[in-house]
């Protein structure tokens, strides 16, 4: 996923830069506005998180001119200012999400994702990955047209996991988004699901595999 950051404060910029790219997001870091509109122009982005207070130009002003292009492209705007009317202005210059400063990089990492998510559902119900076709609709997963039986909790564990093909998403993350939270649940439950739609895949010659990534969480990928 092709992150647009536009953050003036090169300090916060680098370790959020850096943090986004271990989690496997592929961010592009621009310190002014300008500089991250013509990046827009010429490249295809997934998702933008811009600051608001930007230098020459804001980040209100960034988050407008794309939206005058014609993109639908998720934004999140981040800031210091946590006045009603400021997320409001934000909301009504087309930002999708708002995150005040200081806020955990685990928080935008997952409201990234969620945004990501929710556009790519937006545009299409059916996701193809391998020889896999998730339909979102139906609520039904096949294989070369082979239907595979698999529970609502398996399914969306799956769906979640081929919407990020290629990239890590963390054990905190699969807890949020299919169980709700991370809070009273045990995070071996992961694992548990991990195994019942591996075991639902490989013998259907899926054509991709779920690869533990020690010590964080798990990651589809293409099989080679």
């Amino acid at each position: 996923m092709r992150i647009l950051v536009i953050e003036d404060d090169p300090e916060m910029g680098l370790l959020l830069s850096n943090w986004l790219r271990e989690q496997g997001f592929q961010p592009e870091l621009f310190e002014n506005g300008l500089d991250g509109l013509n990046a827009f122009a010429a490249g295809a982005f997934d998702v933008a998180a811009i600051d608001v207070m930007l230098p020459g130009m804001t980040g209100f002003e960034v988050c407008h001119r794309i939206r005058q292009s014609g993109s639908t492209i998720p934004i999140v705007m981040i800031t210091a200012r946590d006045a009603v009317e400021d997320r409001v202005r934000g909301l009504d210059f087309g930002a999708d999400d708002y995150i005040i400063k200081p806020f955990d990089f685990s928080e935008l990492g997952a409201r990234l994702r969620a945004l990501f998510r929710r556009d790519a559902v937006g545009q299409k119900t059916l996701l193809q990955v391998g020889r896999v076709s998730i339909d979102s609709m139906a609520t039904e997963v096949r294989v070369d047209g082979r239907r595979v039986t698999m529970s609502l909790k398996e399914f969306a564990l799956l769906r979640l996991l081929a919407q990020s093909l290629g990239m890590t998403v963390t054990r905190e993350v699969i807890l949020r988004e299919i169980w709700g939270s991370s809070e009273f649940i045990h995070p071996n439950i992961v694992e548990q699901y991990v195994s019942f739609v591996r075991h639902k895949l490989d013998p259907a010659e899926a054509g991709v595999s779920i690869k533990t990534i020690r010590g964080s969480g798990y990651s589809l990928e293409l099989a080679r």
